[in-house]
């Protein structure tokens, strides 16, 4: 029924429309027909708001009559009101963002429309092979579920003149167990900080193997796990151990962040921040300005000799499935969703020089490249950090979307931090906190 909805839907958005303005900005045959009073309601964070609304003037220019009705809201907190309700409460979207990781969980619920992804990408430009990128992990059974909004992993950020105090060499590998454990900051017992580490030498927190059975290495008795992988937790408890030792608040799950925070600042004791472009202005305030800051790729830095790698990430865009239907709500649905990705406005979505830090959503698209961006009207430490994440992205393995590896947030969490108050005296009863809340996490499968 959903295919049968989907293909209708598409027909009748390819009659209703004659010839779109498509993203590069080419004008068709005609304009769009009179959208008759639609009213578009969509999920927006405030950072993202001032660029939505100029997305809505838009696409109401393509389709003369339509409103918006806004719902300023954080991505979790709206995906929070669906999952506990439903698709038809007026306090959720129909338009809205999500990780990617979300998208197995929301089609399980029926909650996104399918849309005519491929075709969308064709008009907006720039995607190239489509379905071998970000593309593709939108589509499940057949179905596109979403459209790409943007990508992400993780880089480093460097506090030059902390690392000029710290006699750190910039000009090669930093290799991360020589360094001071104050040097470098890392909030490993996150798992979004920690895959960092754990990618370097390919340790499985949570996979599947080809017949696609669940497993986790994390189950594994530490000497039976390759060198490698226990060298990997050598590095991690001696990291927590240095930190223990000089009560620092690293391994305090609220209290780590603002300790970061005061330490990468110009004077403080950390030169390399491992983060998302998301903290690009955030951390130029903590550096001048952005006068003491560059950012390197993630694989400048070293662990055991191993470069980190983090994950090919990001974000779509979906429609609510409660609009399949109605073509015309679907239509503009479908524009906005395109105008979102819209490559002429590729420096407004990541952050203009002078633009309130709180306020500059950061996001880079993925059909915009990098010469691109260098090109754009972006300050010299934004066009590092895109140039960073995408070098980065290449590089990175694909991050993992099946529905189960969400309870790996909370395992690897607890577990870390568990250490803090066991107080583990080895590197093997510091593993076995982690082993046994692993095993626990597999008895639910």
């Amino acid at each position: 029924m959903k295919k049968l909805m989907t293909l209708l839907v598409v027909l009748a958005f390819l009659f209703a429309v004659v010839a779109p303005v498509v993203a590069g900005g080419q004008q068709g045959g005609g304009a769009a027909p009179a959208a008759r009073g639609v009213e578009l309601v969509v999920q927006v964070e405030t950072s993202w708001e001032a660029y939505y609304k100029a997305v809505a003037e838009r696409v109401a220019a393509r389709y003369p009559g339509t409103t918006f009705r806004w719902i300023v809201t954080g991505a979790f907190d709206h995906l929070g009101v669906l999952d506990s309700t439903d698709v038809t409460n007026p306090d959720v979207g129909d338009v809205y963002a999500f990780p990617m990781d979300r998208l197995f969980g929301l089609e399980r619920n029926e909650a996104l429309a399918p849309i005519p992804a491929r075709e969308m990408a064709a008009r907006v430009g720039g995607f190239g092979d489509f379905d071998a990128g970000i593309g593709g992990a939108l589509k499940i059974d057949g179905d596109y579920l979403g459209f790409p909004m943007n990508i992400e992993t993780l880089v480093n950020f460097v506090n030059t003149a902390n690392a000029r105090a710290l006699g750190i060499d910039l000009s090669r590998p930093i290799e991360l167990t020589e360094l001071d454990p104050e040097a470098m900051l890392v909030p490993v017992f996150n798992a979004w900080f920690g895959v960092a580490l754990t990618n370097s030498v390919g340790l499985e927190l949570l996979g599947k193997d080809a017949n696609g059975n669940l497993y986790s290495d994390l189950t594994e008795n530490f000497s039976a796990l390759p060198r490698e992988k226990q060298d990997l937790f050598r590095a991690l408890f001696n990291y927590w151990q240095a930190h223990d030792r000089a009560n620092t608040p690293l391994w305090d799950g609220s209290s780590a962040w603002g300790y970061m925070d005061t330490e990468f600042t110009t004077g403080g004791n950390t030169a390399i921040r491992l983060e998302g472009p998301w903290s690009a202005n955030s951390l130029a305030n903590l550096t001048n300005g952005g006068a003491d800051m560059e950012i390197i790729s993630i694989d400048r830095v070293t662990l055991n000799g191993r470069p980190l790698s983090h994950w090919q990430s990001g974000w779509a865009v979906g429609v609510n499935s409660r609009l399949e239907g109605n073509a015309e709500k679907m239509a503009v649905a479908i524009a906005f969703l395109e105008e979102i990705s819209n490559p002429r406005y590729a420096a407004e979505f990541f952050g203009v020089p002078g633009a309130d830090p709180d306020l500059v959503p950061s996001k880079i698209m993925a059909n915009v490249s990098v010469q691109d961006y260098m090109n754009a009207n972006l300050s010299t430490a934004n066009k590092e950090v895109i140039a960073a994440v995408v070098e980065s992205y290449a590089a990175a393995t694909e991050r993992p979307l099946f529905i189960e590896w969400g309870q790996v947030w909370g395992t690897w969490e607890n577990a870390l931090l568990s250490w803090a108050a066991v107080k583990p005296a080895t590197v093997e009863a510091a593993y076995a906190e982690v082993q046994a809340a692993f095993r626990a996490m597999m008895l639910n499968f």
